[in-house]
């Protein structure tokens, strides 16, 4: 049974958390949230110490992401997921063009299509391991994508649209992207994303980078007459960002490892830095799994693979789940696939945190279990 077998501790990796999300915590972070359980936790998230502290998640954002004038940082409670509604009633003009080439791509263009105030949207799909290009296409007014779809591992570029409609928006979902892959954020509206995957912190928050067409166009919708749920409204997001809080109360222990996370990838360097690094990551992988006779990189095109989320595909002479049954047995965790995706394949996240050399242990741990079971 593959539950009973040993890896040899000289080879298991230092920290064994491979998981798309959430993600491996660094220590610096624990010790943040250690050092904030009297001082911030448990206190009014109205009052300056808290206020202080979205503060300065805004700005070591602006920092990270290099953001252009006028950009500013939004955030809200309930994640990406909640994100999806509050742009469907408060982004949206008319219609909107949706790339959908994984599962998260795929709950976005759902959200925007079933909107009854809205028309049906345009939805541009491929074949899952690929990605397919948006399209110019007149009427709509928000193209949106993932820039990494975490189901499947395949990262799409971020830029705008060659010969959109004046005035249309592009809003990326950046949520297992940012933090761990090169962006120019000048070329959305809305980079948004929640922060359990590079940022390392946990769920049920959303933060986004808005560009000042963006923000005047949540302006233009919160004055019409379209009805809009308090906990989605997007104006009143953005107008407690402002005030650096928001609409309700979040998680602090989110906000204190968010920032310490923050704050760490900036010291290191920023955003070059941390794209380096998960670059080199994922390279061990898919060189290992290149040279592998038994394992392939399950994205075809090297050009669309991503660097926070490698995806490796298994002959059928080999049972991938028993690989991470032996591998969680030994404390290497979270390296299924995707569990709707149903392919024979582990799932290894090489986010920001995770230590390259980590990487490589995993992979000889792999070619231990191979020979050994």
């Amino acid at each position: 049974m593959s539950e009973s077998l040993t890896i040899p501790s000289h080879l298991l990796p230092t920290d064994g958390r491979f998981g798309a999300g959430p993600s491996k915590v660094r220590q610096g972070q624990l010790d943040a949230l250690i050092a904030a359980g009297s001082t911030v936790l448990g206190t009014s998230h109205r009052q300056a110490p808290v206020k202080n502290l979205v503060k300065s998640v805004q700005e070591g954002l602006l920092e990270l992401f290099q953001a252009p004038e006028g950009y500013q940082v939004v955030l809200g409670v309930g994640g990406s997921t909640a994100f999806w509604d509050t742009a469907a009633f408060g982004l949206v003009e008319n219609k909107a063009q949706h790339l959908s080439f994984g599962e998260f791509g795929s709950k976005f263009a759902k959200a925007t299509h079933n909107a009854p105030f809205l028309a049906d949207s345009s939805i541009i799909t491929s074949e899952p391991g690929t990605r397919p290009a948006p399209e110019a296409e007149a009427g709509v007014d928000l193209y949106a994508w993932p820039q990494n779809e975490t189901s499947t591992g395949v990262a799409a570029p971020v830029q705008r649209v060659a010969g959109a409609d004046e005035g249309s928006l592009i809003v990326v979902d950046a949520t297992s992207a940012a933090g761990g892959l090169h962006v120019d954020v000048a070329e959305s509206d809305v980079y948004y994303f929640a922060p359990q995957k590079n940022f390392a912190s946990d769920g049920g928050l959303w933060l986004a980078l808005f560009s000042p067409a963006a923000l005047e166009r949540a302006e233009r919708i919160a004055a019409t007459d379209r009805w809009v749920p308090d906990f989605l409204n997007l104006k009143t997001a953005i107008d407690n960002s402002a005030k650096n809080q928001t609409y309700n109360t979040p998680s602090l222990s989110t906000l204190v490892t968010l920032d310490d996370q923050i704050t760490w990838l900036n010291s290191q360097g920023g955003l070059a830095w941390a794209s380096a690094r998960t670059a080199d990551s994922a390279s061990r992988v898919y060189d290992w799994a290149a040279a592998s006779e038994v394992a392939t990189p399950y994205v075809v095109n090297p050009d669309e693979r991503s660097n926070v989320i490698a995806t490796i595909d298994f002959d059928a002479s080999v049972d991938a789940s028993a690989i991470s049954t032996a591998l969680r047995a030994n404390g290497v965790v979270d390296t299924e696939p995707y569990r709707k995706l149903g392919r024979n394949q582990l799932r290894i996240a090489t986010f920001v945190s995770i230590e390259p050399d980590d990487v490589t242990a995993l992979t000889r741990c792999i070619d231990y279990v191979l020979e050994n079971l």
